[in-house]
């Protein structure tokens, strides 16, 4: 998967980049697992409700450098990604997205460009 300088996700007009002060134990301690490639994934179901299986997720990868990163919403199985901003429809996912994402932001690991 191709990372980027700084990503956004598809519909929102925030784009976000990896945090300067951001660090292996820094992705670590928030969420973030280390793939045998050196990057680092994250990834969160948009709800509460897990036993749904039609909830789209967030995944965020960082690049092994920490330096690009790249943000997306996807289906439950990852293979399509969605646009959470284009109705009202997904608006708890959106809050729930934006949400993590802002908690991203408070600790450190992202920060808003």
């Amino acid at each position: 998967m191709a990372t980027y300088k700084k990503d956004q996700l598809l519909g929102s007009s925030d784009y976000y980049k990896v945090h300067e002060e951001a660090k292996r134990y820094t992705l670590r301690d928030n969420g973030f697992v280390e793939s045998k490639n050196g990057s680092f994934q994250y990834e969160r179901t948009l709800s509460l409700h897990t036993q749904n299986k039609s909830i789209p997720k967030l995944k965020i990868v960082v690049s092994k450098g920490i330096d690009e990163l790249k943000l997306s919403a996807v289906t439950s199985n990852g293979l399509k990604k969605v646009d959470l901003y284009k109705s009202d429809q997904l608006k708890e996912e959106r809050e729930f997205a934006e949400g993590i994402i802002k908690s991203l932001v408070d600790a450190k690991v992202l920060e808003k460009v």
